[in-house]
C-alpha cells in the first residue's frame, strides 16, 4: 500500500522502519510527558510482525523527504463485533496542522471498512488534546473500558 498526501508518502511499514517508527512514537509521547513502555503499551511497535501483520492488521508509516514523520496502525480485537483498534497514530510536531492526521485517520477507516470490519475502537489520553479533538470531530463516540494504563479515554465508531 502506498498513498500520497501533499508531499507525504503513507506506506506499509517495512522491517527497516522499526527503529524510526519507535523513535517517532517515543518522541511524541515524551512531548506530552507520557512514558514509552517497551515492555508494555509500546511492545507492539517493536514486534510489528506479531501484533499487526500476522494478526490481520496493518501498520503504516508516513514518510517525508526519506524520514519517518508519523505512524498509524490497526489490528483486530475481541471487544465489540468484527472490531479493530486503531493504534499508534502519532505525528511529529513539525508536520502537524497540515491535515495529515485527519487524512491518515480517514485512510485507515477506509482500509478497515474494505476489509469488512464493523467497529473501530481507539484508546487515547486526555493530554493528547489534538487526538481527542480529531476523534470526536470524526464521529467517534466516548465509550468505557480503557485497557491501556496510560490512556484514560476510549472511543468507538460504528461502520455501516
Amino acid at each position: 500500500m502506498k498513498l500520497l498526501y501533499q508531499k507525504f508518502i503513507i506506506r506499509d511499514w517495512h522491517k527497516k522502519d522499526r527503529i524510526s517508527a519507535a523513535n517517532v512514537i517515543s518522541s511524541v509521547l515524551s512531548e506530552y510527558s507520557l512514558t514509552w513502555e517497551a515492555d508494555g503499551a509500546d511492545r507492539d511497535v517493536l514486534e510489528v510482525e506479531e501484533f499487526y501483520i500476522n494478526a490481520g492488521g496493518e501498520f503504516w508509516v508516513i514518510e517525508h523527504q526519506n524520514q519517518i514523520v508519523g505512524t498509524g496502525a490497526y489490528y483486530p480485537i475481541k471487544r465489540g463485533e468484527k472490531a479493530v483498534e486503531i493504534r499508534k497514530m502519532y505525528i511529529l510536531p513539525e508536520v502537524r496542522g497540515l491535515g495529515l492526521g485527519k487524512h491518515l485517520l480517514q485512510q485507515l477507516e477506509l482500509a478497515i471498512s474494505k476489509r469488512g470490519f464493523k467497529q473501530i475502537w481507539i484508546e487515547t489520553a486526555s493530554v493528547l488534546k489534538e487526538a481527542v479533538q480529531l476523534y470526536e470531530s470524526s464521529g467517534y463516540i466516548p465509550a468505557t473500558g480503557v485497557e491501556t494504563k496510560r490512556c484514560d479515554r476510549v472511543y468507538v465508531k460504528y461502520l455501516y
